[in-house]
């Protein structure tokens, strides 16, 4: 029987429900009752948690596009007309001037000494002319009725890109009252695309709480657009053909934007930065404040993370140029294009960055170089690996450290940047595009029936509600489902035969198509990572229990792709310090972001393996034993205890004397449960891989770029071969890969006249130790094929 393509406006009927197509569907309203994110830690900033509690009763989200008469001190027929000028001009505003700004920043002591090491002198004309450059961005000022007039016109204009535009109103109240207070606050978010710098502002100038200073890495050649920004708190930082590295690396412009930032705390206003994951982008500027707090040239800062969930990502680069005729053509495009769904904004609880670190619980003694922690268990067969956390200097510019290399009491800074990038992303609500784009990728990769799809869609939603993680959406099943379908659209397939009613939708086998799922499904694997690291940890024994030949208790069909074929039986038992170990190692390879920083890397492996026994995957083998397990008083040793101040103590830290073990539970849905959570990681790991076997064709040394160009040209051959995994060609994971390659010792860095040179360290010229590496991260996936 043949398949015939349907259209995304003629859904069939299944389940006895029919999803009811309509030319223009805005998303599924949002419920008022979600579980509360965003709070602060109680293990790093107990005093802010403890000082912010009760400030929350304000709860339920706001659609601030959707402004009527309501929002306005008026009622009539002509208010209904102009409540959205009588919104903006009643939000309370408050403006900033540059009374002495240029010359507080021009005497810092910091630019003094930026000129002094240049050879220039202050009062030197030359000098002059150099700090000439930086006027605009010292002069970067809000004014009231300019801010008023781009406010109204974002609302005017994010009206026809998005349904809706919601903002969580949970915090609401404490950002209040610290802003009452006169705290100094610092909303920091994670770079997603260009229109993350304009979302926040517009939340809090709607909600009459102080328009943050927004540094912005954006090149906007257009002098009257950027003039117009400036007046609205934009400090633009790029000009001409300077990139963003090469700014942080002249000592004289990173001296005028830290003095910059501390004028502007010295007067009270709130500045807005974005954090990345990516070397040397954004963390500067969290490193810059704290070391005003160390040198108490500002008293405190109250850091307050914000999430942006897309249900659409703009398709928007926040490297490239802008210019007014590529704006204006995007603004006459909006006139046409079809919707990015809808766009939803959580603040979260402002914290002391002081209290997080002068108060100690902030703890970075035991980081250790990944090649300390790995490579003896990758070269020498250990099964222990070191314990201890995994160094990310490079999260930080070179020249925040001593000489060329980041040095260790940079780890507090580090530890900050960690802390946010992992708030940050638990507090972003996971839309419907990212539980459907997450079951298509890592769930139902070659197609599944439309019915199918809607009951994993209500079991996922149900799972993320459990783990305390808000969903951005609500509404009935139906038209979440419709709705999200018709916004992947471009990305899928659907097809039904002629005499069925029940559509198969799978994805497009195509690089863009993969990328884009894979963005949207983030926010699941990291609401997920406990259960697929210890889920990955599981695979990685049974793998080798099956490759062994030793047991025939193991029993498959095997595995086709992403599908189980026939019946599996997994009747082998597993020792939890084996598991734990692999569960470890698996640790020290996530990138950052995905594990909280302020847990040790072992207790946060002994908790991925108690989570696989909370969801059902594993059960506790019973040993028969003369003394029960539970007859504490009859045990043979004495107690062990642990002090209670310690932060890294796990529940599972009274299980040193007694190992357990553990088999996988036979329920129907165990296997696909336990191949769902293998596969969420498996797009990193895939490009570590191929990234892995790729350097047997590199020639080294060569210039980073040249280098990175070349490693992601093979990894794209690799996917354009198997004509699948698309996802883990992207340039962002192959990055991603090629720096845990680099702190694992497998590449060195060269500093040379021509820039920063990357090469093959001489342990891993040897094919041996390279195919070592790479049965050590293949182990982790499940379905891989050399």
């Amino acid at each position: 029987m043949g398949l015939q393509s349907m259209e995304m406006q003629k859904p069939a009927e299944s389940w006895g429900l029919k999803i009811k197509s309509k030319t223009k569907m805005a998303p599924p309203c949002l419920g008022l009752f979600r579980p509360t994110v965003g709070q602060c830690c109680h293990q790093c900033t107990p005093e802010s948690l403890r000082n912010k509690l009760g400030q929350n009763s304000l709860g339920g989200f706001r659609n601030i596009l959707n402004i009527n008469e309501k929002h306005t001190r008026y009622r009539g027929w002509l208010v209904r007309r102009m409540c959205c000028v009588l919104f903006v001009s009643g939000c309370k505003v408050f403006p900033s001037s540059v009374t002495n700004r240029v010359e507080r920043v021009y005497q810092s002591n910091r630019v003094k000494e930026a000129l002094a090491a240049q050879g220039e002198q202050g009062g030197d004309g030359q000098g002059q002319i150099s700090l000439q450059t930086f006027l605009p961005l010292i002069n970067t000022c809000i004014s009231s009725g300019l801010l008023r007039f781009v406010g109204w016109l974002f609302l005017k204009m994010l009206a026809s890109v998005f349904g809706s535009f919601q903002v969580n109103l949970n915090h609401l109240l404490a950002l209040h009252k610290a802003s009452q207070e006169g705290s100094r606050l610092v909303y920091v978010y994670v770079r997603q695309s260009a229109l993350d710098c304009a979302l926040i502002p517009l939340a809090l100038f709607c909600h009459s709480l102080r328009v943050p200073y927004t540094i912005c890495t954006v090149k906007i050649n257009s002098r009257l657009l950027r003039m117009i920004l400036q007046k609205v708190g934009v400090i633009f930082l790029l000009n001409g053909d300077v990139t963003e590295q090469e700014f942080e690396w002249d000592p004289l412009s990173s001296a005028v934007v830290t003095s910059l930032v501390r004028e502007l705390l010295h007067e009270g206003q709130a500045v807005s930065v974005a954090v990345s994951a990516e070397p040397g982008q954004g963390g500067q500027w969290l490193a810059r404040i704290r070391q005003l707090i160390k040198d108490r040239s500002v008293p405190d800062v109250s850091l307050v993370p914000v999430g942006i969930s897309y249900n659409c990502e703009p398709p928007a680069d926040p490297q490239v140029d802008i210019g007014l005729s590529s704006v204006v053509k995007c603004l006459l495009s909006l006139l046409w294009t079809r919707s990015w769904g809808s766009v939803r904004i959580d603040l979260a609880q402002p914290f002391s960055l002081k209290e997080m670190c002068d108060s100690g619980r902030c703890r970075v003694d035991d980081w250790l170089p990944l090649q300390d922690l790995l490579l003896p268990v990758i070269l020498n067969n250990r099964s222990e690996s070191a314990n201890g956390r995994r160094r990310m200097s490079w999260l930080l510019p070179f020249h925040y450290a001593s000489g060329h290399k980041p040095h260790p009491r940079d780890d507090l800074s580090i530890a900050v940047i960690l802390h946010l990038l992992y708030t940050i992303t638990s507090c972003k609500a996971v839309t419907s595009t990212s539980i459907v784009s997450s079951l298509l990728l890592h769930k139902h990769r070659k197609g599944v029936k439309l019915s199918v799809l809607c009951r994993d869609v209500s079991w996922l939603t149900e799972e993320l509600l459990f783990r305390n993680k808000d969903v951005g959406f609500g509404g009935t099943l139906p038209k979440v489902v419709h709705y999200s379908l018709s916004l992947l659209a471009p990305h899928l397939v659907m097809a039904a035969a002629p005499s069925r009613k029940d559509p198969l939708i799978l994805p497009r086998p195509s690089p863009a198509a993969a990328h884009h799922l894979s963005l949207q499904a983030q926010t699941v694997t990291h609401a997920f990572i406990l259960e697929a690291v210890g889920a990955c940890a599981v695979s990685a024994m049974l793998s080798d229990v099956a490759g062994s030949g030793v047991s025939s208790r193991v029993r498959s069909d095997g595995v086709d792709g992403d599908r189980v074929r026939g019946d599996m039986e997994f009747d082998v038992v597993l020792c939890q310090t084996e598991l734990t170990n692999r569960a470890l190692q698996l640790c020290h390879l996530l990138p950052p972001g995905f594990m909280p920083p302020c847990q040790s890397s072992l207790s946060f492996a002994l908790d991925a393996v108690d989570s696989l026994v909370r969801c059902g995957i594993l059960i506790m083998e019973e040993v028969p034993r003369d003394v029960p397990i539970c007859d504490v008083w009859k045990r043979e040793g004495a107690f062990s205890w642990t002090t209670s101040d310690d932060p890294y103590n796990s529940d599972s830290d009274c299980e040193e004397l007694e190992s357990r073990s553990y088999k996988i539970t036979q329920p129907h849905q165990c296997p696909d449960l336990l191949f769902f959570l293998c596969s969420l990681p498996s797009a990193y790991l895939r490009s570590l891989c191929w990234a892995t076997s790729a350097l047997e064709n590199v020639l080294s040394p060569l210039p980073e770029a040249d280098f990175k160009t070349q490693i992601h040209c093979q990894v794209c051959d690799m996917a354009r071969k198997k004509k699948m995994h698309y996802e883990s060609c992207s340039e962002e994971a192959v990055h991603t890969a090629l720096q845990t390659l680099i702190d694992l010792g497998v590449l060195l860095e060269e500093q040379q006249k021509g820039g920063v040179f990357l090469s093959v360290s001489p342990l891993f010229n040897s094919s041996e130790n390279r195919q070592k590496l790479h049965r050590f991260i293949s182990q982790y996936l499940y379905n891989y094929h050399v």
